[in-house]
């Protein structure tokens, strides 16, 4: 009897501390930072420091937490949606369809299979490099060794309307279809596996970043960020003081969402969901 009881009481425990453990939250905004003369297109890290694409002005800058200039590369041509990987800059250039690297040893033009035409966005994952080539409506990817290309122009499964971005993960490429309003899911042969956001109706989904366990995507011209599942299932929508984003990434657990509009940075933190009764 005692054993049947001291059971029961650990089984109440691990349940409570399941339900504990399960407490809903969600993306509040915790912060806004001014940026001064800058027109955020994309944002990365660089061992904690944070770098953005000023395209506008055709340069990077690196902010400190004030959101004040810290470091300038400059003589870029509309740089996009920049990426990182250890101390490597990776800068896709739109106006000169050319990605470039900057690091410690200078600023090198990374070699590709073919001709770009625009390169909107750049991600990389370990040797890995995927490239939005927004005019030839295609990502090229490189998956260590070998270069591939997939998609065309069009609106069925697999095609694109001027992709913007693009993420490697693990076993995946994510897509940022902008004019198509959606997201597409890739294995790394370049097949389809899956879209998203595409009942969502927004409006050039420019940026996406993704999570663990949750998919970001920029809905330019509606202002407001969308946050997906892995599966597609829409979580949150973020509209507070969001005007006009174009790129967000997580660090630190927090969440940044730039506007290129007013050149602002968004912060945003999970907190537990208030339930009004």
């Amino acid at each position: 009897m005692k054993h049947f009881i001291y059971v029961i009481a650990v089984l109440l425990l691990v349940t409570a501390c399941k339900e504990k453990e399960e407490i809903p939250k969600e993306w509040m905004l915790s912060k806004t930072i001014q940026l001064d003369g800058v027109n955020p297109i994309g944002l990365t890290q660089v061992n904690g420091n944070i770098w953005l694409s000023d395209g506008d002005h055709n340069r990077l800058v690196k902010i400190n937490e004030e959101g004040k200039i810290t470091q300038t590369i400059d003589s870029l041509d509309r740089p996009m949606h920049i990426d990182a990987v250890k101390e490597t800059i990776f800068i896709p250039q739109y106006g000169k369809d050319v990605i470039e690297t900057v690091d410690e040893k200078g600023r090198f033009v990374m070699q590709v299979s073919d001709s770009l035409d625009a390169p909107a966005g750049v991600s990389v994952f370990e040797n890995e490099r995927a490239i939005a080539d927004f005019y030839n409506n295609r990502i090229l990817y490189f998956d260590g060794a070998n270069w591939i290309s997939f998609g065309k122009e069009g609106k069925a499964e697999g095609e694109f309307y001027y992709p913007t971005d693009v993420q490697i993960t693990k076993d995946k490429i994510w897509v940022a279809d902008a004019y198509n309003n959606r997201i597409q899911v890739f294995d790394k042969k370049g097949g389809f596996l899956q879209m998203m956001g595409q009942n969502q109706k927004m409006n050039a989904a420019t940026g996406i970043f993704v999570s663990e366990n949750e998919v970001f995507v920029t809905d330019f011209e509606n202002n407001r960020v969308l946050i997906f599942d892995k599966t597609g299932k829409l979580l949150q929508v973020l509209k507070d003081q969001i005007e006009k984003p174009t790129d967000m990434m997580i660090k630190d657990e927090v969440l940044y969402v730039i506007n290129y509009r007013n050149g602002r940075l968004n912060l945003f933190e999970k907190q537990p969901i208030v339930i009004k009764k």
